[in-house]
């Protein structure tokens, strides 16, 4: 109760707040970035269902891109922190990412039958290593401007807030992707076209962040010139240093336990749904998907992200997380019931709580982030926001890419066989319904007791920008 109190006696200081404007423009990108994850996610379900590309492969396909990752996204959070120009350390990435990652989107589902299923995976293999390449240049520096826009403990949890909020309209446009793929003339023409408007939208709402918002620290000095060794024994150093910093190690194991767990279910949830709750009818299976992720998002963007917020402010941001992910514990449990073949949209109930998850992790963790990198100042002297930034989303990269793979290899284990339609064999489909249930809440579980041991407290966090703040003065 003390430190409730306590929290609710701050108040952020006229400077460090943003202004609505400013979280909006920052939210569209946001939306962006979300956009294109559950774009994909969606769209994807095409090369198998549409095409009749083996499950495995497909899982590859979600993999090697993420490896790729593996490398290139801390050199361009590395590049990032060090860049200097007149636009800032961020928004000449941001900018040119967007632009160049919109138009890969729209080549990325230019997918024909004819063209045989080996070259659909090579095509699509290679265009998709491309495009994630691409999107981090967009995505790293804006996360990172993200985590510098105010030194302020709580007003960064209003901002992550707000861009989760915003983002959450994309969670709520992909679950009825399937069906209007389903509904245009066959489901690779409807993805072609998908991909047009998706790869417009991420140019324009890419751009906004570019143009409008500020950089906190765009006046830091220039590094000093240095030859290709010297700047390379640099970039793995802050790797290094990044790595050795344990409450940043925490929060990447507690997001990638949290969104893996939900990632590998996802995948599970549309075939369960299918030829389970549906059999094999996947008009019916596409309405229920798209009203399940819908009354997600929608309770998400009206009540979920909002509520989070608040929570956090008052309660503290660790102990929002202790209340949150049990809650969508309870959801995951609750699918058991919800899939059910006389009454199947009793899923719905179960949605709202598992978004809870979610909406912690990428407004509560994310913030914690932003905390992290003023103790990486504090120790080093040195800024760092791209290197967290690029890291932090390797590892739930490298998280999406072992659930891509597992996901394949899972499916192909519960006996799954495409060939077989509305009559797969009732082993299968339970296995199927254990895989979606149980691998969230044992994950989560998990996580629970990496939170309990995170120790960067409210108190702690506004001595540490004393500090800061007290350095800068007198350098």
């Amino acid at each position: 109760m003390a430190e409730a109190i306590e929290r609710s006696s701050h108040v952020t200081a006229p400077e460090d707040k943003i202004s609505v404007f400013h979280k909006a423009t920052y939210a569209v990108g946001a939306l962006v970035n979300q956009m294109q994850a559950a774009a994909i996610t969606a769209m994807v379900l095409v090369l198998n269902l549409g095409l009749g590309m083996n499950p495995a492969s497909v899982g590859l396909i979600g993999t090697v891109p993420r490896l790729i990752d593996a490398f290139t996204d801390p050199l361009i959070g590395f590049t990032s922190d060090n860049y200097r120009s007149r636009y800032g350390r961020r928004r000449p990435f941001i900018f040119w990412g967007a632009l160049i990652a919109g138009i890969l989107f729209m080549l990325l589902f230019q997918l024909h039958k004819e063209n045989g299923e080996s070259f659909n995976f090579w095509y699509f293999l290679i265009i998709q290593c491309l495009f994630v390449v691409v999107f981090a240049f967009f995505a790293i520096p804006f996360i990172a401007l993200g985590f510098e826009m105010t030194p302020d403990y709580h007003e960064r949890t209003r901002l992550q807030g707000w861009s989760n909020t915003v983002g959450q309209i994309a969670w709520m446009i992909s679950p009825w992707l399937f069906k209007f793929m389903y509904t245009s003339k066959d489901l690779v023409h409807g993805v072609r076209d998908l991909a047009i408007i998706f790869g417009v939208f991420i140019v324009v709402g890419g751009l906004m962040p570019a143009f409008f918002n500020k950089e906190y620290f765009s006046d830091l000095p220039k590094p000093q010139k240095k030859k290709l060794g010297a700047v390379m024994k640099d970039f793995f150093s802050g790797c290094s240093i990044a790595l050795k910093n344990r409450p940043f190690v925490k929060l990447c194991v507690i997001t990638f336990l949290v969104f893996n767990g939900f990632m590998l279910a996802s995948s599970f949830t549309a075939y369960v749904i299918f030829f389970y709750d549906f059999g094999g009818d996947y008009g019916k299976g596409g309405d229920l998907l798209g009203w399940n992720g819908m009354c997600a998002a929608v309770v998400s963007f009206f009540i979920i992200f909002p509520l989070i917020t608040k929570m956090a402010t008052k309660f503290g941001k660790r102990n929002t997380l202790l209340i949150t992910i049990p809650l969508s514990m309870v959801g995951y449990a609750m699918k058991w019931w919800g899939y059910n073949q006389q009454h199947p949209y009793l899923l719905l109930f179960a949605a709202p709580l598992i978004a809870f998850s979610l909406g912690s992790i990428f407004t509560v963790v994310t913030s914690m982030l932003a905390d992290v990198c003023d103790v990486d100042e504090l120790q080093t002297g040195t800024r760092r926001e791209g290197i967290f930034s690029a890291i932090y989303w390797w590892m739930i990269k490298l998280g999406q890419a072992g659930a891509s793979l597992a996901s394949g290899l899972l499916l192909n284990a519960t006996g799954f066989n495409i060939a077989l339609g509305a009559h797969q064999t009732a082993h299968t489909l339970l296995y199927m319904r254990l895989c979606d249930i149980g691998i969230p809440i044992v994950a989560s579980l998990i996580a629970i007791f990496v939170i309990l041991s995170f120790d960067i407290t409210e108190d702690k966090a506004y001595d540490i920008r004393k500090q800061l703040e007290q350095r800068r003065g007198k350098s």
